[in-house]
């Protein structure tokens, strides 16, 4: 069992060196801490949505924005679209799984707003749905997926950011998502409340 402990670990370890050592991914990921940070400062709020362990991650993304990261701080706009089970469950019930999302953002979203859309896949379709929502509406998309973005990564336009982790392997996909989620978080907040410019 210890072997495969290791096994994982260096697994874990490997993913986050490769995202270190590529320069396009240490941009990508400022340039969306950079979107959020815009989006912030013109009054707009961020929207946040994925399935499973994705449903987890944004909430607590969100979570992170709305409370406190590292900094006391005012509260920053933030709602997951995974949390309201009554919404979820009529929308499923009454029309279909795929719209659960979209539904929601026909709603919510304003013109100042930024969804982050978190799929491994890449090809979640009440994901893809609601993104197709999002640019109908003008609204600026920051996809999280896994290696190739598949899908997502083909409805996505110049102005959005696609943050992809190397692996095809679910949870390491997922590890990667919410490191990744930790550092913008660190670098929104820095940015909005100590004055970090960089």
């Amino acid at each position: 069992m210890k072997e495969i402990v290791i096994k994982e670990l260096e697994e874990h370890i490997n993913i986050i060196k490769s995202i270190k050592s590529s320069i396009k991914e240490l941009d990508i990921i400022v340039n969306a801490s950079k979107l959020i940070i815009d989006c912030y400062r013109n009054g707009g709020k961020v929207i946040l949505m994925g399935n499973g362990g994705s449903a987890a991650d944004a909430q607590h993304i969100a979570a992170e924005f709305i409370g406190k990261f590292k900094l006391e701080r005012a509260s920053l706009p933030a709602i997951s679209l995974t949390t309201n089970t009554s919404v979820l469950t009529a929308l499923t019930n009454d029309y279909r799984y795929d719209i659960i999302f979209s539904r929601q953002l026909e709603a919510l979203l304003k013109d100042k707003d930024i969804l982050i859309a978190i799929t491994t896949s890449g090809n979640s379709p009440n994901i893809l749905k609601a993104v197709e929502t999002a640019k109908s509406k003008n609204i600026k998309v920051i996809g999280m997926t896994g290696r190739n973005g598949d899908k997502l990564k083909n409805i996505l336009k110049k102005e959005d950011i696609l943050i992809n982790i190397p692996s095809d392997n679910t949870p390491r996909i997922q590890e990667g998502h919410i490191t990744i989620g930790h550092i913008i978080c660190g670098l929104v907040e820095r940015n909005l409340f100590d004055g970090l410019i960089k």
